[in-house]
């Protein structure tokens, strides 16, 4: 399920050519945080799915609220 969920976030991507480097910037929309800034594409693309997998893990482990992908949902409940 928490592969499928970063998937689907990755899915979301949006990536950017920036005129001043041209370097690369991508970010998640509603995955607030969530961005990279690499000199390739596929780097910039790499660097956001961890940037993601660690943004996931933090708000987990502080039983924060995950945004709801494409009907995907990860819910965090507290165990005894």
């Amino acid at each position: 399920m928490l592969s499928e969920y970063l998937r689907a976030a990755m899915r979301h991507a949006k990536y950017e050519l920036l005129s001043d480097d041209g370097s690369f910037y991508g970010e998640i929309p509603d995955f607030q945080g969530v961005y990279a800034n690499q000199a390739t594409l596929e780097s910039c693309r790499e660097q956001l799915e961890e940037v993601l997998e660690d943004w996931v893990l933090f708000r987990v482990s502080r039983n924060l609220e995950l945004p709801v992908i494409d009907g995907l949902r990860i819910e965090i409940k507290k165990v005894a």
